[in-house]
C-alpha cells in the first residue's frame, strides 16, 4: 500500500472543515439565541442543544476510536444522545461547543500529521476490518455535515436566524 498523498490529506482536512458543499459548524451556530438552546422544533423529539451534544458525543467516540489502543465501544443510542429531558444552560451550551471545536482540532491534527498513514487500519481493542483513519475522519465530516444541516434548517423553521442571515 502506498503512503497517504499530500492531496488526500489536504482534501480530508478540507472536508473536516466544512464549507465546500455544506455549512461549516461556526456558521450554523453563529448568533444562536440562548433562549432557544432547549427549544424542540415542531415534530422533532430533541432540542438544538441535543443536536450539538450528539455531534460532540459522536465525534468524541470516533476520536477515541482512532487514538486509544484500549478503546471500548459505547452503547447506541444512549451514549450518543443526551437524555430526552436533559437541558442546557449557557455554561453547558458553551462547553458542548468548546468540546466540539477541541475534538475537531485534535482530529485535524492527527489527519494533518505527515506520519499518520490515513490508509492504515485502525488498531485497537474495538477496531473492525477496513476501518482506517481516513474512513473515520470522513465519517466525522459526513456526520457533522448531516446534523449541522439539520441544525441550520431547524433554525429556519423556528426563525432563530438573525435578520441579516440572508438564508
Amino acid at each position: 500500500m502506498q503512503p497517504t498523498t499530500d492531496a488526500t490529506r489536504s482534501r480530508a482536512l478540507e472536508v473536516l472543515d466544512g464549507g465546500i458543499a455544506f455549512m461549516p459548524f461556526e456558521a450554523a451556530i453563529r448568533d444562536f439565541p440562548a433562549a432557544n438552546y432547549n427549544t424542540r422544533p415542531p415534530n422533532v423529539p430533541y432540542s438544538f442543544w441535543h443536536i450539538l451534544e450528539h455531534i460532540r458525543r459522536t465525534a468524541r467516540d470516533i476520536l477515541d476510536y482512532v487514538r486509544d489502543p484500549e478503546y471500548r465501544e459505547i452503547h447506541w443510542p444512549d451514549d450518543y444522545w443526551p437524555a430526552p429531558d436533559e437541558e442546557a444552560d449557557e455554561a453547558a451550551w458553551n462547553e458542548t461547543v468548546r468540546q466540539i471545536r477541541e475534538d475537531l482540532a485534535a482530529l485535524r491534527a492527527i489527519v494533518a500529521d505527515p506520519s499518520s498513514d490515513l490508509d492504515a487500519p485502525v488498531l485497537n481493542a474495538g477496531s473492525r476490518s477496513g476501518h482506517t483513519l481516513l474512513r473515520e475522519a470522513l465519517l466525522v465530516a459526513e456526520h457533522n455535515a448531516y446534523h449541522i444541516g439539520e441544525f441550520a434548517i431547524l433554525r429556519q423553521v423556528t426563525d432563530t436566524w438573525p435578520p441579516d442571515h440572508g438564508g
